[in-house]
């Protein structure tokens, strides 16, 4: 087993809804012999400094969240894409320890496959930001306001599709309208959606 990360020691002490289902989990993965650290927060596990796979809790589960899991065969069907635009990661999510234990010849593949992905270099095929679309509102300002247009389009594609995937996500169009609106000032200034 590799060495355990005291940090992690701190984040099962104050998940305790959940401390034996990701005790369990992180033997498993330690036995895998993967890096322990802690990265936004959670418990990650790298092969080579190369994220594999990470622990979290939520409120329903808890999780493992393999980073490139879409690149996974999972001939168990026991992977999950968390939300439809999740593109690369992929969970596998428990809600109590028996789970874990029964599956743990089939973690273990799972982890082993994950890490010949890495040591294979293999990259996950993301959606361009220009294949997602741009809801009518944001584009009805876009084609009204020049400097909104010019201003959003020198955003990095990663903030475009922060922005495009933020107000696609209301349900109502007036919603998005006050979405736009809101962030509009944002943009001009060319920060993303989640900058100070």
């Amino acid at each position: 087993m590799y060495k355990m990360n005291p940090k992690v020691d701190g984040y099962l002490r104050k998940n305790k809804k959940w401390r034996q289902e990701l005790q369990k989990l992180r033997t498993i993965l330690l036995d895998c012999q993967l890096t322990e650290e802690v990265k936004w927060r959670v418990p990650c596990y790298t092969f080579q400094k190369s994220n594999v796979v990470l622990m979290h809790v939520f409120k329903e589960y808890c999780a493992l969240l393999f980073f490139k899991g879409a690149l996974l065969k999972d001939a168990n069907g026991i992977l999950i894409q968390q939300t439809k635009n999740t593109q690369a990661a992929r969970q596998i999510r428990f809600t109590n320890v028996r789970e874990i234990v029964e599956m743990k010849p089939v973690l273990k593949a799972y982890i082993y496959k994950a890490i010949e992905v890495e040591k294979a270099g293999l990259k996950v095929n993301f959606k361009k930001t220009t294949e997602f679309k741009i809801p009518e509102e944001l584009q009805n300002k876009l084609d009204e306001i020049p400097a909104l247009k010019t201003a959003f389009a020198a955003l990095t594609p990663g903030r475009q599709r922060a922005y495009i995937l933020y107000f696609s996500a209301a349900k109502q169009s007036k919603t998005r309208e006050s979405r736009v609106e809101k962030y509009m000032r944002q943009i001009l200034n060319g920060k993303g959606l989640d900058d100070e």
